[in-house]
Formats: structure tokens, C-alpha cells, sequence
């Protein structure tokens, strides 16, 4: 049985979406505080993490990157009253796979919660090392290389540049980038797309001094293979 942990601070939504998950046939653990989260997390291995920002002792921004620190793999998605873009890019910044926005429909959250366990479960392929000059991907291990020093990636960066590196110097849109970034649209995907192509781009081409990331003006991006 999937198993959820969620940290929400008000009960009656609380309870509302443990109930709902239950009838789904779906595990969920409550918490209403960063600290209690922490403990929590310990008790049991999780599928998924559910994670409010606005709540107490330690926000759930807070909670999300202090997740990422140890573990890169666990989905995490955001549920929250704050929609502006710039809340999405921070949440994606800290390590956030979804971002989902208070009022919602109780089905919407199973059908984002069934889309991030699928991309978990789903096979590795095994010792595949994709490799552009100075720039190597370990689709084993989840880890980038430029110039043989690692690059540390959320799992959303790390998605994005192997969706880049698969397309072999190919162009793709931003619609075609995310149809495999995501497996559901979202109002915001196109703006989220050249914030995460921006994140790569600083702590690959800026950091190192190279032009991996490529944009072809009004077409999308690609990736230098040469």
C-alpha cells in the first residue's frame, strides 16, 4: 500500500484528505509542524511527502530542503495557498517535484500523488553513463559530472538535462520538454521550464564556463553534443 506522510497545520483539511487517500486505498500519516514532521519521518519509510508551507516551527520550504539534503529520491509535493510564480520557484528550487494550489480538488491531488509514485517505481536502466565532452551522466546513480567535479541536482534539474541529453543535439519545445517533465499540465509549466533551464545553466555553463544549454529563439533549447 502507498504510503503518505503529510504535514498540514489545518485539521479540517487534514482530515479531509486522509480520509479521501484512505478510501483510495492509500496510507497517510498527519502532522501539523516542521518538528513533529522530522520525528515522524523516522517511524516509517515513505512514498510520498505532502507538505504545506505555512506552518509551525519549521516551515514547509524549510522541511522540503532539509529533505533534499539526504534524500533526492522520495517525491515531494507542495500543497499551498501561495500561487504566485515566484512561490512555485522557490518550492522547485528547494527540491519540490509538484506544486499544488489550496483550493484543490480532492481528486487532482490522488491523480498528482499516482503520477509521482509511477516515476518512482518506474525500472532504471542500468549502467547507462551519458557522456558530451566534459559533461557526464550517471543514469544509475543520479549524478552529474563536468570536468570530473560533481554537480549537486534537484531531481527535477537532473530530469531536465537528461530529457535534453536523450534528444541527441535535438531541438525540443517547451511543450515537448514538458510532457516528460511532468505527467500532467500545469498552468505554469512553460514559465517553470526557463526557470529550470536557468538553474542548470548556472550551475553547469555559468559555473564552469561552458555552453551545454543551448536555446534555438523561438523554437526551445537543445544540448551541445559536439
Amino acid at each position: 500500500m502507498l504510503h503518505i506522510l503529510l504535514l498540514e497545520d489545518d485539521p479540517v483539511l487534514s482530515n479531509e484528505i486522509q480520509g479521501f487517500l484512505k478510501e483510495k486505498e492509500v496510507a497517510c500519516d498527519t502532522v501539523y509542524d516542521g518538528d513533529l514532521f522530522f520525528k515522524q519521518m523516522k517511524t516509517s519509510d515513505y512514498d510520498i511527502y505532502l507538505l504545506d508551507i505555512n506552518v509551525p516551527k519549521i516551515n514547509g520550504l524549510d522541511v522540503c530542503e532539509r529533505i533534499r539534503q539526504s534524500d533526492v529520491t522520495t517525491p515531494i509535493l507542495m500543497l499551498t495557498a501561495f500561487g504566485e510564480i515566484d512561490d512555485k520557484i522557490e518550492a522547485f528550487s528547494k527540491g519540490a517535484d509538484d506544486y499544488l494550489v489550496k483550493p484543490f480538488h480532492l481528486e487532482e491531488l490522488y491523480i498528482r500523488i499516482q503520477a509521482l509514485f509511477r516515476r518512482k517505481i518506474q525500472p532504471q536502466i542500468k549502467s547507462d553513463v551519458l557522456k558530451f565532452g566534459d559533461l557526464v551522466i550517471d543514469l544509475d546513480d543520479k549524478k552529474i559530472f563536468v570536468a570530473k567535479q560533481e554537480i549537486n541536482l534537484t531531481p527535477k534539474e537532473f530530469k531536465l538535462l537528461t530529457i535534453l541529453a536523450t534528444a541527441n543535439g535535438r531541438v525540443l519545445s517547451k511543450q515537448q520538454i514538458a510532457d516528460q517533465l511532468w505527467d500532467y499540465h500545469i498552468e505554469t509549466t512553460h514559465n517553470t521550464i526557463e526557470v529550470y533551464i536557468n538553474f542548470l545553466r548556472n550551475k553547469i555553463d555559468k559555473t564552469f564556463n561552458t555552453q551545454y544549454i543551448q536555446t534555438k529563439v523561438g523554437f526551445g533549447y537543445y544540448l551541445k553534443t559536439d
